[in-house]
């Protein structure tokens, strides 16, 4: 999944990595979870505004296929019963027929529907590969949480809600402004659940999922990045890559472009400190625009030279976790090479930092623990574990 602010390049690289994974003969879809599509421009298809022609698969070559989620399809083909029921409802506050119909398109209907387009194929073994071009960051940590969200609804509101529902209906429906949602409402959610069991667990698995950081060397375009990093890591997903696009090359030499190199430079060395030990591949500002075949096939032998294979599983250990331990907040930091002597530790912000030797680690927290000090730490097969408390 390539993941990263709005405009840093992610629909470009993850086109180029789908034409790499073609050309190695992996059966591979490129598949866009962004609302605002932008896969089909990136491969300059002649089709229409809105991309109808991408709504299904769309075979680029032999090996390699494209898909933009239309939500108009997909409410016709997974969510027809609740949007048929929240469109009644908003019609009774006297809201057009056709205002009604796109207000009743609810907040993660798009992600979900990817979602059991990724089980789907999964258990068809429709590809080998599916590479995500995910939305910016906030959508990104709404889609990588919608799993966990569902389950602990269907679990624990559900059955309720449905029971009482039923119970009510009869009685409700005399005396409320417009009626309650019948059982067909609900055996459509039921439906969505059961096509959607065990995505979860395949994306966690880093020998199956992994996420692919994409910014540019620029301080506020890495904040975020960073910020994505910390959320990752808390959903359980591995970060096998961050990528820095549009990298001023060495050979422009131009005055004007100077403070753009200096700044450039102490930013780049910033994300190398930052994500050690997750490998940072840089990728040059192109002289034209990335847009076509051939202009991503160059793109994806900067990115991926030689043999290199896209889809190759390069980390399976995370760099850093969070938890609780009867009641205290936990960071626990994988450091293989470390000994007791040799790390310090220390908080900077809303960062944990621990030192090993010359090596700095920087952990930004998320926001339950960055008002939290360091209390105590221990180390133990390879993982530092530091205790957060609040200062005294």
């Amino acid at each position: 999944m390539f993941s990263g602010k709005g405009g840093v390049g992610k629909t470009s690289l993850a086109a180029a990595t789908g034409v790499k994974l073609s050309a190695l003969k992996y059966r591979t879809l490129v598949m866009s979870i962004d609302p605002a599509h932008s896969l089909a421009d990136s491969f300059d298809l002649d089709n229409d505004l809105f991309h109808t022609q991408t709504s299904d698969p769309l075979p680029i070559n032999t090996h390699l296929s494209i898909l933009e989620l239309n939500i108009q399809k997909e409410i016709k083909r997974h969510w027809q019963e609740i949007s048929s029921y929240v469109s009644a409802v908003l019609r009774t506050t006297g809201i057009s027929g056709v205002e009604a119909e796109e207000l009743a398109i609810l907040p993660g209907m798009e992600e979900l529907s990817a979602m059991m387009y990724i089980n789907q194929y999964r258990r068809e073994q429709t590809y080998d590969v599916i590479v995500l071009d995910a939305a910016p960051t906030a959508e990104s940590m709404r889609f990588i949480s919608m799993p966990t969200t569902l389950d602990w609804y269907m679990k624990h509101i559900f059955p309720f809600q449905r029971n009482l529902l039923k119970a009510v209906r009869p009685i409700a429906n005399r005396v409320a402004p417009f009626e309650l949602p019948t059982d067909s409402y609900f055996a459509n959610i039921r439906s969505l659940f059961e096509k959607l069991e065990g995505v979860d667990t395949v994306m966690e698995n880093p020998q199956t999922t992994s996420v692919r950081l994409v910014t540019n060397p620029e301080k506020m375009v890495l904040r975020e990045t960073q910020r994505a990093f910390v959320y990752f890591s808390l959903h359980g997903l591995t970060v096998d890559t961050v990528i820095v696009n549009r990298v001023l090359p060495t050979a422009i030499k131009d005055s004007w472009f100077s403070e753009w190199h200096t700044s450039q430079e102490r930013v780049l060395t910033e994300i190398e400190e930052y994500f050690a030990p997750v490998p940072v591949k840089r990728v040059p500002l192109f002289a034209h625009e990335v847009l076509g075949k051939q202009r991503l096939q160059e793109l994806a032998e900067l990115l991926y030279p030689g043999a290199e294979d896209p889809s190759a599983v390069t980390r399976t250990e995370k760099p850093y976790t969070f938890g609780k331990s009867n009641g205290a907040y936990e960071v626990r930091v994988l450091l293989p090479f470390a000994a007791k002597g040799e790390v310090g530790l220390f908080k900077k912000g809303d960062e944990l930092v621990v030192e090993v030797g010359t090596l700095r680690r920087h952990i930004g927290l998320p926001r339950s623990m960055a008002m939290l000090s360091p209390a105590r730490a221990k180390l133990e097969n390879r993982v530092l574990t530091v205790e957060m408390k609040e200062a005294q």
